[in-house]
């Protein structure tokens, strides 16, 4: 059964030689896994098959064994080179290789018997490996500007095929131009893996926006994802081209305040060695790049510079201000004038820029400089200057009293409201404040605050004859005094009273009615006694006092 089974496989095998299938199907495996390599790709079922047999190119001509099953038996391997113990077959006749290497890029033939037909399936196997690592190496320690400069070597280990490698910027592929990038590769093939190493060196001429870039380099494989190696960095060195002057200051600058020059220049490494130019003083400042001024003045304005030492031909300037604001008001303080006098108020300004003056007095705003061209005791006061320069601001005060002798402005009389009372009313000014008096005594004193060197005293009378009232105001530097007739205005509502003072009036003045006469008829008597000659020493004796009589009750009558 056994030799018969044989000698059928050998017809098989003849006839299959006939019937080659034009064409290669190819598959990739991945190194180091297992590949399957498919047999017919289903054109021909499973249980159609007879027997199934695969076998491999050796080369030169030659084919090898693998494995061999019939319908409903166990597979035979046969193999027994490179290939022994790494072969097998999958339900679906599929030949399943393990641990592929690059060895096994070769044919492989799937032989299948079905009926009376014999089928080969050749399929061409490629092996695929992405790159062992990826990796920057042999860097630069640093990029000089404008000088080609081996930046680093980009190595992709133990690939198939090659790894191509590309040189990155920021993400930015870079290009050898034969100018400032250039680019070489080489691959190494390993004698016993077969697999390629990838080396690429990249020169590059930096520039100084290069100080920050990330380079990196990146390999695409044919299978796998992107590989990406770490990004680097560089220093990049390059001389001073450009250097610059900061004043650091607080704002505005003032007097007594600080002032810090600061000289940076774009070198790098930066330069720590300069020279300060301080108004013709050249101070050197080493491993600093800053000089202080302290407490500076308004001698401190005007221009400063600096440079480098090893080339004090770059340098840079800058002009410093110093804002002061000085103010000088005279006179001030406590001023005492006399009324009447001028004075002379002078506001000195010594200021650095443009300046507001405003003024005050007893903290009411004033739109102009006050003047004093004749003081006024209304002129005493608290006055206030303030002098503004953007944010810089003085002040300076005056406490000015305007002194002299009381004056009375005004005396005057009112009825009170029960018209009865006379309200006298004296206003005066002076200063310091006046002490009133009055001739007589009153009621109801009042007194207005003492303001701007006026005061006003008001007594309230009540007359019981006509009288004469003097009003007095003194204080240290002298007096005056005015006078005022008042008036009696006493009454009584009584008709009783007014009967007795109309009979009592009515008396006098008969009185001297009668006494008139008989004066005149004395007279009379006299001529008369003179033509007789008669002496009359009795009659001037009688005459003179009746003459004192009428003159005693004229005044009564007046009261």
């Amino acid at each position: 059964m056994h030799l018969l089974s044989a000698s059928c496989v050998c017809a098989l095998l003849i006839c299959a030689l006939l019937r080659q299938v034009s064409g290669l199907e190819t598959v990739i495996g991945l190194y180091g896994e297992t590949l399957e390599i498919p047999c017919s790709n289903g054109a021909m079922k499973a249980e159609d098959v007879l027997i199934t047999k695969w076998k491999y190119d050796k080369g030169e001509g030659l084919s090898g064994d693998l494995l061999v099953k019939q319908k409903n038996q166990n597979v035979s391997i046969s193999a027994t080179d490179e290939y022994k113990g790494r072969v097998s077959l999958a339900a679906n006749n599929s030949l399943l290789l393990s641990a592929v290497k690059l060895s096994d890029q070769r044919t492989f033939t799937c032989m299948v018997v079905a009926g009376a037909d014999i089928t080969e399936y050749p399929v061409n196997v490629v092996i695929y490996k992405t790159p062992a690592g990826l990796d920057i190496s042999d860097k630069a320690e640093e990029l000089e500007i404008g000088k080609l400069n081996k930046l680093g070597k980009c190595v992709a280990q133990d690939a198939n095929p090659a790894a191509n490698i590309t040189w990155l910027k920021n993400d930015i592929p870079l290009v050898a131009d034969g100018k400032g990038i250039f680019i070489q590769s080489s691959v190494l093939v390993d004698p016993v893996t077969g697999l390629s190493t990838t080396t690429s060196i990249l020169e590059y001429s930096a520039k100084k926006e290069d100080t920050e870039a990330e380079f990196t380099c990146s390999t695409q494989h044919t299978v796998g994802s992107e590989l990406v190696a770490q990004p680097v960095t560089f220093t990049i060195t390059y001389s001073t081209e450009n250097i610059n002057l900061r004043i650091i200051a607080q704002e505005p600058l003032v007097e007594g305040e600080n002032v810090t020059l600061k000289c940076e220049a774009d070198g790098n490494p930066a330069p720590t060695t300069f020279n300060f130019h301080l108004k013709g003083e050249l101070v050197k400042v080493e491993n600093a790049d800053t000089y202080t001024i302290t407490n500076v003045s308004r001698d401190t304005t005007g221009e400063y510079k600096c440079s480098l030492v090893d080339n004090p031909t770059m340098e840079a300037s800058q002009d410093i201000t110093v804002n002061y604001l000085d103010i000088n008001l005279s006179p001030s303080g406590n001023v005492v004038k006399s009324a009447g006098e001028a004075l002379d108020l002078n506001l000195l300004i010594d200021a650095s820029g443009d300046t507001k003056v405003s003024w005050t007095k007893d903290n009411n705003k004033l739109d102009k400089e006050p003047k004093f061209t004749k003081l006024t005791y209304a002129d005493s006061g608290s006055y206030e200057c303030e002098v503004m320069m953007g944010v810089l601001s003085r002040k300076a005060s005056l406490e000015l009293a305007v002194e002299g002798a009381p004056v009375i402005k005004r005396l005057n009389k009112h009825l009170g409201k029960d018209g009865r009372h006379e309200v006298l009313v004296c206003e005066a000014e002076g200063s310091p404040k006046p002490a009133v008096s009055w001739s007589i005594n009153g009621t109801s004193l009042d007194e207005t605050p003492f303001l701007n060197g006026k005061i006003t005293h008001k007594i309230t009378v009540v007359p019981t004859a006509n009288l004469t009232v003097s009003c007095t105001v003194s204080n240290e530097f002298g007096a005056d005094s005015k006078t005022i007739n008042v008036s009696s205005n006493q009454s009584d509502g009584s008709d009783q009273t007014k009967l007795v003072v109309g009979v009592v009036v009515g008396l006098l003045v008969a009185t001297v009615v009668i006494a008139l006469a008989y004066l005149v008829y004395m007279k009379k008597s006299k001529q008369g006694s003179w033509k007789t000659g008669e002496k009359e020493d009795g009659s001037s004796e009688e005459e003179k006092k009746l003459e004192e009589k009428v003159e005693e009750n004229s005044q009564k009558a007046e009261v």
